[in-house]
């Protein structure tokens, strides 16, 4: 069977890694794992970031006619090369899919989301196109895989009759993570040797990218917490870049006081090692949906602290695979940091479990078998 892929905010192969982007990579990889075949249908961006009505009214034209011509150059393909359902990934107002209901209306093949919020606060906001878009698409969809349960009071009320909600585990492959743990030791001699760090300190790591809005208050929250810490026996290593870098790279080595090591933005492929070789997994998590970061840190064995907002509470089993702090709470933050930082035994079991949960609770393999029970459903084999 082969299913059309679409992301409309961000295509899986977009050249600024995100978790985004690694999120829609990942069910593409569970489709095949689950024996389909995904096609990336098109790359066409819906996103507005800025909450201009007319960019939306021109983006809905463009997508209005793109969808025409994609159905009717589906159409005219062998029967077995059309896709036999469609799957977006992550829509919303500000993201909303303009292809995926038209195309599947007019080719009569199901529709499916994973990821979508309805936002009722939106309609008649600067984004009000966007909203009524991705609320017409959450009801013509028959299928909806829910990564954020905060996300269902939202879609409830516009669901089809015969549609339902699948709730869906955010997962990874944990293959490179769990390849990286066996490596530990000699990952952090080299990570050691390369930036001048100290093997014998506890090393946090932080890792996101520096743009504004929630990922700055999440490093401010962050650079506010480090002020609490004892003056010795850790260092903070930082990986991400953007366009707020110097503000966000500047406030954190006032707080660190000497203990920052800033490695830049990395390679997907290089981040399992980086994971591997230190000790405390930290992120304020203001407003994060799910925190794709988080979920690759567990899944080498790091223990995790992080505030509970959005889907984090869903891949971070309290008191087990880490330590969860009231929203933007810094002395909570803080507080659990130095807990991590002072019990070496606490962090060493919570090392062993995060890698544990997220084996048994995020792997492909169960994502897989979700699509692939979920397709069946949808369309049965001939």
């Amino acid at each position: 069977m082969r299913v059309a892929f679409y992301a409309p905010m961000k295509a899986p192969d977009h050249p600024v890694p995100s978790g985004d982007r690694a999120i829609a990579r990942l069910f593409m990889a569970a489709l095949a794992a689950a024996g389909r075949e995904a096609e990336l249908i098109c790359h066409f961006s819906s996103r507005d970031g800025t909450g201009d009505p007319s960019r939306q009214a021109r983006l809905r034209a463009v997508g209005t006619a793109l969808a025409d011509r994609l159905a009717a150059r589906l159409r005219r393909r062998p029967p077995h090369h059309r896709p036999a359902a469609w799957l977006t990934y992550h829509l919303y107002h500000k993201a909303p899919d303009w292809l995926g209901p038209a195309v599947c209306q007019q080719l009569r093949i199901p529709y499916l989301i994973a990821e979508a919020s309805v936002a009722a606060k939106q309609a008649g906001g600067p984004w009000d196109i966007g909203f009524d878009a991705a609320r017409q698409a959450v009801a013509a969809a028959q299928r909806i895989f829910l990564l954020n349960p905060n996300d269902a009071a939202g879609l409830t009320p516009h669901l089809a009759a015969t549609a339902k909600i699948v709730p869906t585990a955010p997962f990874l492959d944990p293959t490179p993570y769990r390849a990286a743990a066996t490596q530990r030791s000699a990952n952090r001699r080299r990570l050691a040797h390369r930036h001048d760090l100290p093997a014998g300190d506890t090393w946090l790591l932080a890792v996101a990218m520096m743009r504004p809005g929630d990922k700055q208050a999440s490093y401010d929250l962050l650079s506010a917490a480090l002020n609490d810490l004892p003056a010795t026996g850790w260092q903070l290593l930082v990986v991400g870049d953007g366009a707020h870098r110097p503000e966000i790279i500047s406030a954190l080595q006032q707080a660190a006081k000497g203990r920052l090591h800033w490695l830049g933005a990395q390679s997907p492929e290089a981040m399992p090692e980086i994971y591997a070789a230190c000790d405390i997994m930290v992120w304020p998590a203001v407003r994060e949906a799910i925190g794709m970061a988080l979920l690759e840190a567990q899944a080498t064995g790091l223990p995790v602290i992080a505030g509970t907002a959005g889907g984090v509470a869903g891949i971070v089993e309290p008191g087990v695979s880490g330590l969860l702090t009231p929203a933007g709470d810094v002395a909570a933050f803080a507080a659990a940091i130095g807990h991590l930082l002072a019990d070496r035994p606490l962090r060493d079991r919570m090392a062993a479990a995060a890698a544990a949960h997220v084996l048994r609770h995020h792997s492909l393999g169960a994502a897989a078998t979700l699509l692939d029970r979920t397709l069946t459903e949808l369309v049965p084999a001939p």
